[in-house]
């Protein structure tokens, strides 16, 4: 048993101060609008946060785009908000890209890169580049729907004159 805790104090004494320190930060960033096209700006709103509470300022974040071999990085600058930075990311073509943000919270040796869901980027100006197919089918097969069962409770409803008697 002392031999087991011998141990743990040497690992304990091991484990650099700073480690325990509070050394990381989380990056907040809502995925750009649906209507967004090629060439389009977003106006990425980056908030870095310490322990995913305090504001973190001073610091020097990017917002990387990639699609396939196609990669971009983008410098936020700081806004008038403590902890929010803006980066104006535009995606050079359609398709299907990931993004993630580098919080440049250096302190500690803390910094990270934070990934992302995948977005769609579309045509541009048409809330995600072209017609609504499904929507629009789900939609008037609905209709049809509620029409024919109409019909049939009317056909079912119907009041019908007793036969004449001579």
């Amino acid at each position: 048993m002392r031999k087991l805790l011998f141990a743990l104090t040497l690992v304990a004494l091991a484990v650099p101060a700073s480690a325990l320190a509070g050394g990381w930060a989380t990056a907040g960033l809502g995925p750009p609008d649906d209507g967004i096209g090629p060439g389009d700006t977003w106006n990425a709103k980056v908030t870095i946060l310490q322990h995913g509470m305090t504001p973190l300022s001073g610091l020097h974040p990017t917002v990387t785009i990639q699609n396939g071999s196609t990669s971009k990085t983008f410098q936020a600058t700081a806004t008038d908000e403590p902890g929010v930075y803006l980066a104006k990311v535009v995606f050079p073509s359609a398709g299907t890209w990931s993004y993630s943000v580098y919080d440049g919270f250096t302190q500690y040796g803390g910094a990270k890169t934070h990934g992302f869901p995948n977005v769609t980027i579309g045509t541009g100006g048409t809330g995600g580049g072209g017609f609504p197919v499904v929507p629009t089918t789900v939609g008037f097969a609905a209709l049809l729907a509620a029409a024919g069962l109409v019909l049939l409770l009317l056909r079912r409803l119907r009041v019908r004159a007793p036969a004449p008697t001579h």
